[in-house]
């Protein structure tokens, strides 16, 4: 007899009802919503800004359909009408200074889902620019300019070197893209050379005189470029990552183009001045002196301590930037107090050790830059002698520390940016390209169960449940994993049920073999799934490792429609072989007389 025992029909059917409830977050849409975050790491999204939010549009008249708030950013659902204008309030607001503005207020979307399925984690997929619609920019490297910020580091690291060597020289500049030591002799200059070759390996040198001083030119080789240029792009991704995070942009597409060029897609987000403020926000640090008094020869920058602003004057000479700082990572202190543990290049930790040295009881003082803005995180004096590794402490919180060491990691560009082709895809056209990609993978659905009804009768039934369920599946996958689906992802989606019916004509071919060979109708069934399987696995596999490949060595495009091919394949093996043996268990497994099966006509080759 053709049953399969409980164990495994409760399992399939657990999966169908999982599939199904992870499924289900897609057919809600999504509602408009502002989105608010920090501008600056000093600045929290906590309660109190969420009480403030509601306020604001208690005043201007506006009722919040919910709110949704995580570390970085709070979240209010609105009606399509409410949005611009709670916007405006919010903005207005929060921001009275537009010049230096303290949190960023955007335009977004949220789902629409109820908050049950959220809580199990059922989640839609997201969409990608073409089906949400969104900002698209492309922004050029100024390799020049990364080249120009090496040089004026390695100028910092020479000075340190001469001076460790005890080697006099009249000065180190920059000039261009080179560097020029001036020297007073030629046994001088010879000396400093040897010592810089034998720390940097990474210049071409050349020697000239200009009246009595002797120069020595340091120029960066090819292949120094080439490394500054590729890390530089490298590191500007990584930052863009970080900015974009703060507007929960949803799967955003920040890639390499070219050799000089970055792609950046904001699905989702239609307000492309605050994009684009986004975009351009760096943050890096500086480490100075402090003054006891603001003098000609200091600057001043704004302290945030217990809610309220404090003036700090810090001498005009840079001990250190945050090029320097090559690892941060939120602690606590002797004190169990947050603390940000930081760790210094070696030439940064020699700088730091000979400051220390010197300065033994005075404050020194950590300045966050973002925007061009800097203010004071940290003011505190020089216990002892330190180098690479030390502390950044002062009155954080543990979700302070967290983002602070986040920037300090990556918070400043290797190299500015331009933007130099920028675009909007309105929800419109995404709704359009969402209406006509659903139609035509209903339309190839329908015209597949057409097919297979007429030609397999009940067999065919079963095989359009079953491919039914292949489709429920995968949309389950994506949305559980959070894939991006895209206009190829639908194409994808069309063709995976071209893929999976097979597997069906596979099975119900076998099983007319089978009864064209005398077989009864129970043998016949069992026949023919279980010797179409070892086909359906090798075609299957056969495909499965063009995808996996496509999904390896594609991009973009290439990469969403295999990783929606990859998975149908999976869904549509186990679709094709246990549900619709499931379902022919049930129809025909507990008959014990089964004159025949209503799988079409039989045909039998005539005898001659």
């Amino acid at each position: 007899m053709n049953r399969y025992p409980l164990w495994k029909n409760l399992m399939i059917g657990v999966v169908l009802i999982l599939g199904l409830l992870y499924t289900l977050p897609n057919f809600y849409g999504e509602v408009p919503a502002v989105q608010i975050s920090a501008a600056r790491s000093t600045v929290k999204v906590d309660n109190a800004l969420e009480a403030k939010t509601l306020e604001i549009l208690s005043a201007a008249k506006i009722v919040p359909q919910g709110t949704l708030r995580d570390q970085s950013s709070l979240r209010v659902r609105l009606g399509a009408d409410d949005q611009m204008k709670a916007r405006d309030a919010i903005e207005r607001a929060l921001n009275p200074d537009a010049q230096n503005p303290s949190y960023v207020v955007a335009l977004n979307l949220l789902s629409a889902s109820p908050a049950w399925l959220t809580k199990i984690g059922a989640l839609p997929m997201y969409l990608g620019l073409d089906l949400r619609g969104g900002v698209h920019f492309l922004l050029e490297v100024d390799m020049k300019g990364a080249i120009v910020k090496q040089m004026d580091v390695a100028a910092g690291d020479l000075r340190s070197l001469l001076r460790d060597k005890k080697i006099r020289h009249g000065g180190i500049a920059r000039e261009g893209e080179m560097l020029v030591v001036r020297l007073r002799d030629d046994a001088t200059r010879s000396q400093a050379k040897d010592a810089i070759r034998a720390s940097r390996s990474d210049f071409e040198y050349t020697e000239r005189s200009e009246g009595e001083d002797r120069l020595l030119v340091a120029n960066m080789t090819p292949q120094a470029r080439k490394t500054i240029q590729e890390d530089a792009l490298k590191q500007n991704i990584a930052t863009l990552h970080n900015r974009v995070n703060e507007l929960g942009v949803a799967e955003p597409v920040i890639q390499q183009q070219g050799l000089n060029r970055i792609v950046v897609q904001l699905p989702g987000v239609q307000d492309v001045s605050q994009a684009k403020k986004l975009i351009g926000r760096t943050a890096t640090l500086q480490v100075r002196m402090a003054a006891e008094s603001a003098s000609a020869g200091t600057d001043t920058f704004p302290e945030n301590r217990s809610g309220q602003t404090v003036p700090v004057a810090v001498k005009k000479q840079v001990v250190l930037t945050g090029d320097r700082f090559v690892k941060a990572q939120a602690t606590f202190d002797q004190n169990q107090r947050p603390a940000i543990s930081v760790t210094l290049d070696a030439a940064g930790g020699r700088i730091m050790r000979d400051v220390t040295r010197e300065n033994l009881g005075k404050p020194m003082a950590i300045i966050l830059f973002e925007k061009s803005k800097g203010e004071v995180i940290s003011v505190a004096n020089i216990q002892g002698e330190f180098g690479s590794q030390f502390q950044i402490t002062g009155n954080f919180s543990s979700e302070e520390t967290n983002s602070l060491a986040m920037l300090i990691r990556s918070g400043s560009l290797a190299a500015p940016m331009d933007i130099i082709e920028e675009r909007t895809i309105g929800p419109s056209l995404g709704a359009d390209n969402i209406e006509k990609g659903f139609k035509s993978t209903l339309w190839g659905f329908l015209a597949i169960a057409t097919f297979m009804c007429v030609y397999y009768v009940f067999f065919g039934f079963i095989s359009t449940i079953a491919l039914g369920a292949n489709v429920l599946l995968l949309i389950a996958l994506l949305s559980l994993f959070q894939a991006t689906l895209t206009l190829p992802g639908i194409a994808a989606i069309a063709l995976a049920l071209g893929m999976a019916i097979d597997s069906n004509v596979l099975i119900n071919e076998r099983i007319r073999e089978e009864l064209r060979n005398g077989a009864t109708p129970q043998a016949a069934i069992t026949a023919g799934y279980e010797r179409a399987f070892d086909t359906i696995l090798d075609s299957n596999v056969t495909t499965l490792i063009a995808g996996i490949a496509l999904l390896a060595f594609g991009s973009g495009p290439i990469k969403g429609f295999a990783v929606v091919h990859c998975l149908g394949i999976l869904t549509s093996m186990f679709s094709a072989v246990f549900v619709s043996r499931m379902l022919t268990n049930f129809v025909y497994g507990y008959r014990r007389k089964l004159d025949k099966l209503a799988i079409g006509q039989i045909w039998r080759a005539s005898a001659e």
